[in-house]
């Protein structure tokens, strides 16, 4: 069970008054979690450590550094995403309750803060005369292979270079590029129809299956400098395309620690079985810990009373499967954590009997969306993103020779 504080602990073990407590509730650094029973809020003992190992290290650069790179203080700036006290929004826009109504394309415009009929609105999708026959499908191959098919599509990536000054022809481009990452999962030629309804069409879904994963898509749009989103901005701030963006966010995604999470979870699904007997299913998930090996698609450190998209994507299909609730509960009886959005894609994927990968093809398909937005608000920013190292090798022998030191020195010769 995870161990939590009382106002007046974690400003103890913080160090700081209650007020500067609250402070650090309001900047996002801490979450406070509300208790009913004594009508007090209460802190994740977890968090408040971490916090105060992050404060105990002052100022050293490479203390800094270190904290801040490992779910540490803000990095840069950003209008796109904010996680806040347990919630997701989007531009300010809850992204559960997008996610209840909203198509894909609606949510992929306003995170480009551009008009969804101006994005999407080409009929066609020009590629490559390779494109046909080098197609691959991400459900069915190695994830890297599954990048094969953006290296093949039509070099000319005018559309989204950096030196483009239309913003038309800008919104055109990014919907392009999704749908190309469309048909690259579903293995189909691009196609102008909503992206969902692709889906549903390639896996032979009915309405409601469409609708879950509609909503899959946009809960997996974006969320804030994940690995795979910084490395994203990384790129595209040496000045390259959104599809060179995309590419690198799709390789960072394929990390067995980002979105290769869900193949994890699916091999954790299939180890445990269908039984829905709950004390083997926990001992099975023991026997998993006992081993060192950890429960994949459990726990997030920024949402430590549960992932809203996992709560979302779970709510009509969990009463179906009575194994995976005793899963969740076995879980939180071991570990003290709840389902994370990975374990919920698995569930998904499961439920609606798609094929095998196809929970990382839509997290790697709705998280396109956001691939293009940061890359697109890095593009703005017109800044290089190149910090310093904090070298921890030996130190350099200085040689003992007549080099020159500087071109001073050059130009005198």
């Amino acid at each position: 069970m995870p161990a939590y504080l009382s106002s007046a602990e974690a400003a103890a073990a913080l160090g700081v008054s209650r007020q500067t407590l609250y402070a650090y509730v309001s900047r996002g650094l801490l979450t406070a979690q509300t208790d009913n029973k004594v009508r007090e809020s209460r802190y994740l003992e977890e968090e408040v450590k971490r916090l105060a190992t992050q404060r105990t290290r002052g100022r050293k650069p490479k203390e800094v550094a270190k904290a801040t790179l490992s779910w540490g203080l803000p990095v840069l700036e950003s209008g796109i995403t904010l996680i806040e006290d347990g919630r997701l929004y989007y531009r300010g826009h809850d992204a559960v309750a997008l996610a209840a109504t909203h198509s894909v394309e609606d949510v992929a415009a306003l995170l480009w803060n551009c008009d969804a009929t101006q994005a999407f609105a080409a009929r066609d999708v020009p590629v490559h005369a390779a494109y046909a026959g080098m197609l691959r499908h991400f459900a069915g191959r190695r994830a890297e292979e599954s990048l094969l098919p953006l290296f093949t599509i039509a070099s000319d990536d005018a559309a989204t270079a950096a030196w483009q000054s239309s913003p038309e022809r800008m919104a055109e481009g990014c919907g392009a590029l999704m749908r190309l990452l469309a048909a690259s999962l579903l293995g189909t030629r691009p196609s102008a129809a909503p992206i969902h309804e692709q889906c549903a069409k390639a896996w032979k879904l009915d309405a409601q299956g469409a609708a879950l994963v509609r909503m899959a898509l946009v809960l997996c749009a974006d969320h804030e400098l994940n690995a795979s989103s910084f490395t994203a901005r990384c790129v595209a701030s040496t000045g390259t395309s959104l599809r060179a963006s995309v590419i690198a966010g799709l390789a960072a995604l394929t990390g067995g620690k980002h979105g290769g999470t869900t193949a994890r979870g699916e091999a954790m699904f299939d180890e445990i079985g269908a039984q829905n007997d709950g004390a083997l299913i926990a001992d099975k998930m023991q026997q998993r810990l006992a081993r060192g090996e950890d429960l994949p698609g459990f726990g997030h450190h920024l949402y430590p009373g549960g992932d809203v998209r996992a709560i979302a994507l779970l709510d009509d299909i969990l009463p179906q499967h009575p194994a995976w609730q005793e899963m969740i509960k076995a879980a939180y009886a071991l570990i003290g954590h709840h389902p994370s959005v990975d374990f919920a894609l698995v569930a998904v994927r499961r439920h609606l009997q798609l094929p095998v990968g196809a929970a990382f093809g839509l997290f790697a398909l709705g998280r396109g969306m956001g691939w293009i937005a940061q890359a697109l608000e890095q593009r703005a920013s017109g800044e290089l993103i190149r910090p310093r190292a904090a070298y921890t090798g030996p130190r350099p022998i200085v040689p003992v020779t007549n080099l020159a030191t500087n071109f001073e020195t050059i130009l005198v010769k």
